[in-house]
């Protein structure tokens, strides 16, 4: 009886104990899909999901409009087309440094219009450091969790001969290179909105956990099933696989503003073996340490959605702008003069526009 009552004590505490970390996760109240449902021509908030962590290099992004469109992510829409690594500050400014990833079976296409999928809110979930969808046209799920520098995705394909993965570098000149032994992809982009020096590149390595089928790289809108690098005004790749049913394969992607080995350095320190799981728990717990931050009591839940919605977007810019050489030295590469320099550098205010005045918010 004695042992009875001091199993049932241990349950009881260990119920309260897991209700009090589940009360403790303040990231249930980020909504990052608030202030998307806007255009250009009417403003309800300027804003895109930013799968991210607080202040990092990189954040990513569900694209629902054309690459290069300042509104890339619209709650109105129905579509989407890519999973983009951002850095926009605000739809005004423009993105730069963007690429994307996705994820089609049976047809091989590569064009942005030809490719988009139908997808539903209702099967989106939209988290600062976890995002979530079904693509309903070709059966794939696909999931994303962000280091400050690199993320890891998770996809989910039907059985099929034909699984694809799309990787797209964007206009404005880009580069693909694809290693099938190693099942890694290399590259770099270039696209901005002027005022940065002419080495600009965005280099990014991709590694995946399966074999690769078939290679293909798209040049300049022509699809070639014979080459296993470009580069041009707009270059990609697709890989094929064969895939069972419920298969998940599961990618490494990490980039640098410095070169393609400062990537992969950059991927080996905030990856390395760790687990897409396990990075996630990482980001959801760095979110809840930086939001604890400033508790508040009362209020609806509404209400606290409101808040520490806000308190997000607050801690998304400025970004990191510098990275970790091999010898672990602070270092960044200068959009003033296109050297690699040594010390820390933040960029990207993150302004929004409204009524032809700036508005600055820092969090201390």
């Amino acid at each position: 009886m004695k042992k009875l009552l001091i199993i049932l004590l241990l349950c009881y505490s260990f119920n309260l104990f897991s209700q009090s970390l589940q009360d403790n996760d303040l990231t249930r109240y980020i909504n990052p899909l608030i202030g998307t449902d806007s255009k250009k021509e009417l403003s309800n908030g300027n804003t895109y999901p930013a799968i991210a962590l607080p202040w990092g290099m990189n954040f990513w992004t569900p694209q629902t409009n054309i690459m290069g469109h300042g509104w890339c992510y619209q709650y109105t829409s129905n579509k989407i087309r890519g999973f983009k690594q951002t850095h926009q500050p605000s739809p005004w400014i423009g993105d730069y440094a963007a690429f994307s990833i996705f994820a089609t079976t049976d047809k091989l296409v590569f064009d942005e219009d030809k490719r988009e999928s139908w997808y539903s809110h209702k099967a989106e979930i939209s988290k600062a450091y976890y995002y979530k969808v079904y693509l309903a046209d070709y059966n794939t799920t696909v999931e994303i969790t962000p280091t400050e520098r690199a993320a890891c995705f998770r996809i989910t394909y039907p059985k099929t001969e034909n699984a694809y993965l799309v990787v797209d570098a964007f206009f404005k000149n880009s580069y693909v290179k694809v290693f099938p032994k190693e099942r890694k992809i290399i590259g770099y982009s270039c696209n901005n909105y002027s005022g940065v020096p002419e080495n600009f590149k965005n280099y990014f390595v991709i590694y995946v956990d399966k074999d690769f089928e078939e290679v293909f790289v798209s040049k300049d809108g022509v699809i070639y099933g014979d080459k296993a690098e470009a580069n041009g005004k707009h270059v990609g790749t697709i890989i094929r696989f064969k895939t069972n049913a419920e298969e998940r394969v599961k990618l490494k992607v990490a980039s640098s503003f410095i070169s393609p080995e400062q990537a992969e350095l950059n991927l080996q320190r905030e990856i390395g073996n760790n687990t897409f799981d396990q990075i996630c728990e990482k980001a959801k717990s760095t979110w809840n340490k930086m939001i604890s931050r400033i508790t508040i009591e009362g209020g609806s839940d509404a209400q606290l959605t409101t808040f520490y919605t806000a308190l997000y977007r607050t801690m998304l810019f400025p970004r990191k702008f510098y990275e970790y050489d091999k010898d672990n030295k602070v270092v960044h590469y200068s959009p003033y003069n296109g050297k690699v320099l040594e010390g820390y550098m933040f960029t990207d205010n993150g302004f929004c526009f409204c009524c032809c005045s700036y508005v600055r918010l820092f969090i201390l």
